[in-house]
């Protein structure tokens, strides 16, 4: 079976700890920026592994740096609130960046003519501008850029795949749903610094539109294999705005396909979280509620049925994992991970914002 669909038929949660090889040269990961609340398992989880060590942390607010750094431990040689500084004195294989969406481009920028590796969080960047800048500085030097989505991990969209493009059980794609997002930023506690980007418009690149619509963008795209819609209309909201007074809290989108539809569902209004997919054919469907979850109608069957996706090889099975091969060479980031798919991703919330802005279908030139 192919490394691409051995990938996507199982994962763990993001921030999953791996087996260890004992045999593996410890892999030389900085991370780069404090602000984005996912740093806090990530790093957690890379100090427990004895094939990463950590030689650097970068945050320029040195209050943040102190806090994480007592509260992991961090020895002061491995601080640092200069990026260049860092991946200059410490010399990183990978780079795990953990800033404001709008930072992305310029912690690739700086470790790209030191051929580092990075990974980012979702999504890749706030607009078509500095997706494009991060595209060209991959391009320049060679280096490997890969955006890490939760949901890139979960069995149950990795059987999707399956289903959908390897045995082709349902027919071609007609439709596709995404929920994505939970009670809103500040009703599930997150941290300050984390919270005061989420609801700034310039540094997240709008609220829940952004912040949850890339899931489904992602995942559409890669379902798609990298089609880009040709129309996208959406419609924003702001249900909240004693709490998100600058950004949008809820917000849908629909992409026109030549032959589908996809229709994500972003909000920071959900009673409860969910990451959510469904996917119908011509003649059947698949439905994924979280990691392990599917439920799947083929033809020929009178109601739905449950499947257990396969467990995936460790290499491949959460960010960090995943991250190393990369770093080492094994593979380039596929998939939901590529940059191809992520430039497609912002191009489509590029549009979309531009479309809950004007009331007006947004047609992507050719």
């Amino acid at each position: 079976m192919s490394r691409l669909l051995l990938t996507f038929l199982a994962a763990l949660p993001v921030f999953a700890v791996a087996q260890d090889n004992p045999d593996a040269k410890p892999l030389r990961l900085a991370i780069a920026g404090l602000n984005h609340g996912h740093v806090s398992g990530f790093l957690s989880g890379a100090l427990r592994r004895s094939s990463v060590q950590l030689v650097g942390v970068y945050d320029p607010d040195a209050a943040l740096l102190a806090r994480y750094a007592g509260q992991n431990h961090l020895a002061a040689d491995v601080r640092f609130t200069d990026l260049a500084k860092m991946l200059d004195t410490v010399k990183p294989e990978a780079v795990a960046t953990f800033t404001d969406t709008a930072g992305h481009a310029g912690v690739v920028e700086a470790c790209a003519p030191r051929h580092i590796t990075v990974m980012m969080e979702k999504p890749l960047a706030v607009n078509m501008k500095q997706a494009r800048a991060i595209q060209d500085a991959a391009a320049k030097y060679g280096i490997s850029v890969m955006v890490n989505y939760e949901t890139t991990w979960y069995r149950s969209h990795g059987e999707i795949w399956k289903l959908m493009h390897e045995q082709k059980a349902a027919g071609a794609i007609r439709r596709m749903v995404a929920m994505d997002g939970h009670e809103g930023p500040k009703e599930i506690h997150v941290q300050p610094e984390f919270f005061a980007w989420l609801s700034d418009p310039v540094k997240n690149g709008a609220g829940a539109l952004f912040d949850f619509g890339c899931y489904g963008a992602n995942l559409m795209t890669w379902m798609m294999d990298n089609q880009r819609p040709l129309k996208v209309t959406a419609i924003t909201q702001t249900n909240k705005p004693d709490i998100y007074p600058k950004v949008d809290d809820e917000a849908t989108v629909l992409l026109e396909y030549p032959k589908a539809q996809g229709v994500i569902e972003a909000s920071w209004n959900w009673p409860f979280s969910r990451k959510d997919f469904e996917v119908y054919g011509e003649k059947g469907y698949a439905i994924a509620t979280g990691g392990n979850n599917l439920r799947v109608r083929l033809p020929g069957e009178k109601e739905e049925q449950s499947r257990t996706p396969e467990a995936l090889e460790p290499e491949e099975r959460d960010s960090l994992s995943y991250l190393t091969a990369v770093a080492r060479g094994k593979f380039k980031p596929y998939g939901l991970n590529s940059l191809e798919n992520n430039v497609i991703v912002v191009e489509i919330l590029d549009a979309a914002r531009e479309s809950a802005r004007t009331g007006k279908t947004i047609t992507l030139s050719k």
